[in-house]
């Protein structure tokens, strides 16, 4: 490894830690709108009773009957 070797950040990486510098309040909004969306408790029974209801699928399913 060269003596002045930099580790390399990507334009992605950059842009992201400068929206958090620009507002300190960013990360605590995703994550209440992560909760919002994605964080739900799960039914297992409901869970349960869906894996039971499924019908198999074909094997190619365009195929007709003839």
């Amino acid at each position: 490894m060269p003596l002045f070797w930099k580790a390399y950040k990507s334009d992605t990486t950059s842009f992201i830690e400068e929206l958090k510098a620009k507002d300190p309040t960013l990360s605590d909004r995703m994550l209440k709108g992560r909760q919002l969306l994605w964080d739900k408790p799960v039914d297992r029974d409901a869970q349960s009773d869906y894996r039971d209801a499924e019908v198999p699928q074909q094997p190619y399913v365009y195929q007709t009957g003839h």
